[in-house]
């Protein structure tokens, strides 16, 4: 039964992540891939608190996962970033591609270190 669950929340996850997505999109039309990093830093922020909220074991092993494994799997989106750090490397926008690298790899760690450290409160 878990395993139905995790598939749904991932599947909710992602329909988020659409919405999100679209959302920002809409008024965003630069070339920095602004949706993807803002979906990324909402998750790693969400995984951080999940975490510690685990581990204080304040929450179920069950509900983590439907939670971080599920939702948080379906609504973030690593291989996209990749694949958007790709494309901008490709058109040689160099600047906005070395923003993108460092800001996909450092922001998030900070996240999850924010988010542990909010729901450690």
């Amino acid at each position: 039964m878990t395993f139905i669950l995790v598939c749904l929340c991932g599947g909710l996850g992602a329909m988020t992540r659409f919405v999100v997505n679209t959302s920002v999109q809409r008024w965003w039309n630069r070339a920095f891939p602004l949706s993807t990093f803002v979906i990324n830093v909402i998750a790693t922020f969400c995984a951080g608190i999940a975490a510690a909220a685990y581990a204080k074991s304040g929450v179920d092993h069950n509900t983590y996962l439907l939670f971080v494994t599920g939702f948080l799997g379906g609504f973030s989106t690593f291989s996209t970033a990749i694949n958007e750090m790709v494309s901008l490397l490709r058109a040689r926008n160099w600047p906005i591609a070395a923003l993108y690298i460092t800001a996909t790899i450092l922001v998030p760690l900070i996240c999850v270190a924010a988010g542990w450290w909010v729901g450690s409160l």
